[in-house]
């Protein structure tokens, strides 16, 4: 019974770990644009068909088991801040250490922390200039 006990204890702690999250932003362009008020209409689109201008570029620091999902929502809400329309061009990098190991192809994958980056878009309307 109390090595039962001590195993849900264990499941418990690791499930329930905490995870950060660091989000930055860079803005590339001296073009003001207002911040929505929700990420609604923020679209994640992995090519974009249509006239767009750069309008930043988002960096999320986190644990590399993070779900994609969840790191995209936190790019939206940062594009958001910032009045972009979509966010693109998602690429993920080993932080820190990972990146200085000598050995890299030993190593591959096998790094913890992660750096998802994407650029930040508005769409050019007849309307904008």
């Amino acid at each position: 019974m109390k090595n039962i006990f001590l195993l849900l204890v264990f499941v418990l702690f690791a499930t329930s770990a905490c995870t950060f999250m660091k989000v930055e932003s860079e803005d590339v362009t001296t073009k003001y644009r207002l911040p929505r008020a929700s990420t609604e209409g923020i679209l994640y689109l992995e090519k974009i068909d249509r006239p767009h201008e750069i309008i930043a570029y988002v960096t999320v620091q986190t644990q590399r088991i993070q779900p994609v999902e969840r790191v995209l929502e936190q790019m939206k809400k940062e594009a958001a801040q910032l009045g972009g329309d979509a966010i693109t061009d998602l690429q993920v990098d080993a932080t820190g250490i990972w990146k200085k190991l000598p050995a890299q192809k030993l190593f591959g994958n096998a790094y913890i922390d992660a750096n998802f980056k994407a650029s930040v878009v508005i769409f050019n309307l007849d309307s904008q200039s």
